[in-house]
């Protein structure tokens, strides 16, 4: 059988807009892909800073000092993050902003833990949708109307909502799910959403067979026939003719 691929989709929400400026992380949200599936397998985690937000960045996430007063520091949580995201692809749009934070969190500890580089690979979906969509907005909210993902739900940012948002982005953008026989397959809304319902196939019901009679089969091997005229291909082709 071959490997798994795992990838995490990730993100974060902070105090400011620059560590450089000693701005913190104060929310991280990862939604797990194995093989281009979403699993139900999250990392979810609330910071406290120790800082005032900025006014500019409340408004964006709505999360306040309040809020955060009693929640864990980055240094409780490092280990538990790490282990989350180890070996696996990186998942982010506009990567550098939450890889800086993150490494900036990191260079913070008296333990070395070194850089997220050093754990895992990073796949920005920023970049890769300026090369696909060059000269278009490709923000998040500008991606899922491209690619017709609901967001409606999305009044403020939070990180792992978005998270689950850009998973589905993420999945449309690079060419879908991994099958077409994929059961959690989501043909005609959200892939998080679809990824989260727990089919037990064991217990699906047989499917009902329906074949066709002499005269459909008939149109059907005509219309082969024609195909292959034109110069067409056919997947099944008419055996008749072989």
């Amino acid at each position: 059988m071959s490997a798994k691929i795992r990838q995490v989709v990730l993100d974060t929400e902070t105090t400011g807009l620059s560590p450089q400026e000693g701005h913190r992380i104060i929310e991280i949200g990862c939604v797990e892909l194995i093989n281009r599936r979403l699993t139900h397998n999250r990392f979810h985690i609330y910071i406290n800073p120790d800082r005032q937000i900025d006014q500019g960045a409340i408004e964006v996430h709505g999360i306040t000092n309040e809020f955060l007063a009693d929640k864990p520091r980055f240094e409780d949580i490092v280990d538990d993050f790490l282990a989350f995201i180890s070996g696996a692809e990186l998942i982010i749009h506009n990567a550098p902003f939450d890889v800086g934070f993150i490494n900036s969190e990191l260079s913070r500890l008296e333990k070395d833990y070194g850089s997220v580089d050093k754990v895992s690979t990073v796949f920005d979906t920023l970049a890769y949708a300026r090369k696909k969509h060059p000269g278009q907005r490709n923000s998040l909210d500008a991606l899922c109307k491209r690619y017709n993902i609901d967001n409606s739900h999305r009044e403020l940012h939070g990180a792992l909502l978005d998270a689950e948002i850009l998973a589905d982005v993420f999945l449309l953008m690079t060419g879908g799910q991994s099958s077409l026989l994929d059961e959690t397959q989501n043909t005609g809304g959200s892939a998080a959403s679809a990824a989260r319902a727990n089919v037990d196939l064991g217990k699906r019901l047989p499917l009902k067979i329906i074949r066709c009679n002499a005269a459909e089969l008939e149109l059907h091997q005509e219309r082969l026939q024609a195909i292959v005229k034109e110069g067409g291909s056919c997947l099944w082709p008419d055996e008749t003719q072989m």
